[in-house]
């Protein structure tokens, strides 16, 4: 039973998530939202929701160690395991964001590594986290209303969903639902692995950091792999960028906010150093000095595999014991 709840707040979780994106993206057209902030901000946590979800409801939960495992895996999964599946599908020929993107990308991760590596992430670094995300998106907003150039990604994303069509008030009970689902999805999953973690002894971090992280991931996943299946695999950059970003800045930001997170050392002396040394790896991407290829991405792939071996054997689960 573990398991099939497991698998069903999986499911539940981002089939809601595609619900509220297309129900509140409809929503904002019918309202006449400007496309880029639809982008930037409905779209962007849509996207987002899995991990949001999943984090806070750990949190609340008592399950601080899933919650920042979540984050943490995810942007390792989104690096790695994205940009590497992207890789072999197709090419990146170029940055799908821009190198401001990618600058920022590194300056949230030193703060989010800073703060992480205090032993606790509280209020005041939540805070201090939101304040960042949110002088994020409005320079980003500044910037891309005064260059469509800028913005195009954005605007290209929400004209990719297809609209709902639909009376407001059906819309609207879509974007609640999707909401609902959301919340509900993230209950049952959190709920399966603290329940696995105890039967099998195994930390919630790990749990957090691999398999929670993975699930959390494939929206962004499929994403890239569309995109790179036709042949714009440079997308899969921004995507990886935006979600990164959402997820450090964002999401622990708010749940620091409303609960405190302590940090497990294990996360400090290793996990925290891969996801850093992962997002380094963007780094020549946006510089257009590297062109990942498909034997980039099989070496990305690799090393995701490796880390994931790490931490099964963190949890004694390749022991020959």
């Amino acid at each position: 039973m573990i398991y099939l709840q497991f698998i069903g707040g999986v499911v539940v979780l981002l089939a809601a998530a595609e619900l509220f994106v297309r129900g509140a993206v409809s929503l904002s057209k019918m309202l006449n939202v400007p496309p880029l902030v639809i982008g930037m901000t409905v779209v962007a946590f849509g996207t987002s929701a899995p991990e949001l979800g999943v984090t806070l409801d750990a949190a609340l939960s008592g399950a601080p160690g899933l919650a920042l495992g979540n984050v943490i895996g995810s942007n390792i999964a989104n690096v790695l395991l994205i940009l590497g599946a992207s890789c072999l599908l197709s090419p990146i020929k170029s940055a799908g964001a821009s190198r401001r993107d990618g600058i920022v990308l590194v300056g949230g991760s030193l703060l989010f590594a800073l703060l992480v590596a205090q032993g606790q992430l509280g209020f005041w670094s939540g805070a201090a986290l939101l304040a960042a995300f949110l002088a994020f998106l409005g320079a980003t907003y500044r910037l891309e209303t005064k260059d469509d150039s800028l913005a195009a990604d954005h605007i290209l994303e929400v004209e990719g969903i297809s609209p709902i069509k639909a009376p407001v008030w059906v819309t609207v009970l879509m974007v609640l639902a999707g909401l609902a689902g959301i919340i509900l999805g993230a209950e049952l999953l959190v709920g399966a692995c603290i329940e696995i973690a105890r039967e099998y002894k195994i930390s919630e971090e790990i749990i957090g950091l691999t398999v929670v992280a993975l699930g959390t991931s494939l929206p962004e996943l499929a994403a890239s792999g569309v995109a790179a299946y036709r042949g714009h695999s440079d997308i899969a950059v921004g995507n990886v960028v935006g979600s990164n970003l959402f997820n450090i800045l964002g999401v622990i930001g708010l749940t620091a906010v409303v609960a405190p997170l302590p940090v497990m050392g294990n996360i400090i002396s290793f996990d925290l150093w891969v996801m850093l040394g992962a997002t380094a790896l963007v780094l020549p991407i946006f510089a257009g000095r590297w062109h990942p290829g498909r034997l980039s991405g099989i070496f990305f792939l690799l090393l995701y595999g490796a880390y994931i071996a790490a931490n099964a054997m963190s949890a004694g689960l390749l022991s020959n014991g």
